[in-house]
């Protein structure tokens, strides 16, 4: 300091102004610094897809409920969001309850999203005239899109995200859709029953997915519009006059709830078999190829062993590997004989799949399969009762008005693999229990008084469906449910056979179903 004090003075006359400014760059950059790690902090822990709609930590999908235009980035699915976006910014506030269709929104699968997009289309159809076409009944009718994910994963988080909006003002009071019978449906389906919210399954037919199995209902308040795979079996082996000596099984070992029970109806059927069933095991998620079909080759060997009578393949398998059997067969080593493969539902999917050895339909093979519904099912059927061409006529005159605003565009319309037509009906059943439930003077029904309309479903009080007459017994499940007999043609169609019936025969005139 002796020596400094008019050195310290210059200093701080000479470093006043740069040194303040100096200090102040560092104290903007460290805020800088800092605020661009904080956005960026925020900006990552943002999860948010769209109202309703999140990503859950550790995954990329966009998961939870929509009710707004938004598509899950699926480009297919824009032209019918938007329809049912407008449809429903044109109801009236205090007028309407909400009905979410549960699919798995964010599929990568092209046929599973297929299906999604034509599920998708029915549902809204059935909403539109709902809310247009029924004498001005009420309640009007919400639809929202719940997506528990690709697989299913996430059905939890979608879940508890219905139940609030079942106690909520959103005032929902049915779930339909569910389509695929898995293990995280199972769950899904499980759960929100449990919670007290009715559900109505479009194309879910796993027996231990469905009420009245032993005599017990692990789904209090689920209603459904297909068969069981019990009742889809009884009635494709009632057609096709299926007997053990002349039908070999191959099937999904472990299996999920689809695969299992359509595995079990089959080895019904044919028990004392000389043949011992022949297993295959898919990867976990069976829209992938794996290794099966160094599988199927090797069965095919087995399938030109057995004796020259047999002749009818039963196939307990998803599509994916139900494709890659049917390729294998295309090569098969006998190819002097024929041979039916017989399956269920999922045979629908093949129509689309790109995959398809289509050439192998040719080689003495015919593919039968039980479709949910078929637009030829009633036109070319001559039915007295189970249906009618009348009804599906209704169906017809909605997909017209879909073609120009305001009720559509909706999108790529199919109604070969039967989804569209069955979702379609599995809504109208939706708004029947609905608005059955309506006390009068009344726009909101009880949530719990849903779910109880199902067992009247019948008689005089059935739902006059586009896939035929959805007459419900005691338990949710359809009685004596019209099922067409659908065949695979080489050019890629599904081709409409016959109206087979789990009971043989169409239900009576009343559709009561017995004791």
């Amino acid at each position: 300091m002796a020596r400094g004090g008019v050195w310290v003075w210059l200093r701080e006359d000479v470093w006043e102004i740069p040194l303040r400014r100096y200090l102040a760059l560092l104290v903007t950059a460290a805020l800088a610094t800092g605020g661009y790690f904080g956005v960026s902090a925020l900006a990552q822990d943002d999860r948010s897809c769209a109202p309703g709609v999140v990503r859950p930590e550790n995954s990329h999908e966009c998961v939870g409920v929509s009710s707004t235009d938004y598509d899950f980035d699926r480009p297919q699915l824009r032209d019918v969001v938007e329809a049912i976006d407008r449809e429903n910014r044109s109801l009236k506030a205090g007028s309407y309850v909400t009905v979410a269709l549960l699919e798995p929104f964010t599929a990568s699968d092209p046929d599973n999203l297929g299906d999604v997009l034509h599920e998708m289309q029915g549902a809204y159809l059935a909403q539109h005239q709902a809310n247009h076409d029924s004498n001005g009944q009420a309640p009007a009718i919400r639809l929202v899109l719940a997506n528990p994910g690709a697989t299913g994963a996430h059905w939890k988080h979608t879940v508890d995200q219905l139940e609030r909006m079942a106690k909520g003002p959103d005032r929902l009071r049915a779930v339909t859709g569910v389509g695929l019978s898995t293990e995280n449906n199972k769950l899904a389906v499980k759960e929100l029953t449990r919670r007290g919210i009715p559900v109505i399954g479009t194309s879910i037919t796993a027996d231990d997915l469905a009420n009245g199995q032993n005599g017990k209902d692990p789904f209090p308040g689920l209603a459904r519009v297909s068969p069981t795979n019990t009742d889809e079996a009884r009635a494709l082996t009632s057609f096709a006059n299926v007997t053990a000596g002349r039908a070999l099984l191959v099937y999904d070992k472990p299996g999920d709830p689809y695969t299992r029970t359509l595995q079990e109806s089959f080895a019904k059927l044919i028990e004392g078999s000389p043949y011992e069933p022949q297993p295959f095991t898919p990867p976990a998620d069976r829209s992938k190829e794996g290794t099966t079909a160094n599988t199927f080759r090797q069965i095919t060997h087995l399938v030109c062993g057995t004796a020259r009578g047999t002749d009818t393949i039963l196939f307990a398998g998803r599509h994916t590997q139900l494709r890659q059997f049917i390729n294998a067969l295309g090569g098969r080593g006998c190819q002097d004989r024929e041979f039916t493969l017989l399956t269920g539902d999922e045979g629908s999917y093949l129509t689309g799949d790109k995959d398809l050895d289509r050439s192998a339909l040719t080689h003495k093979l015919s593919v039968r399969y039980t479709a949910l519904a078929h637009p030829d099912a009633w036109a070319k059927d001559s039915a007295r009762t189970g249906g009618s061409a009348t009804d599906a006529k209704a169906l017809d005159e909605q997909l017209s008005s879909a073609a120009h605003k305001p009720v559509g565009p909706i999108g790529e319309v199919s109604l070969e693999d039967g989804q569209l037509i069955i979702a379609y009906d599995a809504m109208r059943l939706a708004v029947n229990g609905i608005r059955e439930a309506t006390t009068d003077g009344k726009v909101v029904p009880p949530l719990a008084d849903v779910g109880l309309q199902w067992p009247q479903v019948k008689g005089p009080l059935r739902v006059n469906g586009a896939s035929g007459w959805i007459c419900l017994d005691a338990h949710g499940n359809p009685y004596d449910k019209a099922v067409p007999i659908v065949e695979l043609t080489a050019e890629g169609r599904a081709r409409f056979v016959k109206i087979a019936w789990p009971e043989g025969k169409p239900p009576g005139k009343e559709c009561l179903p017995p004791s």
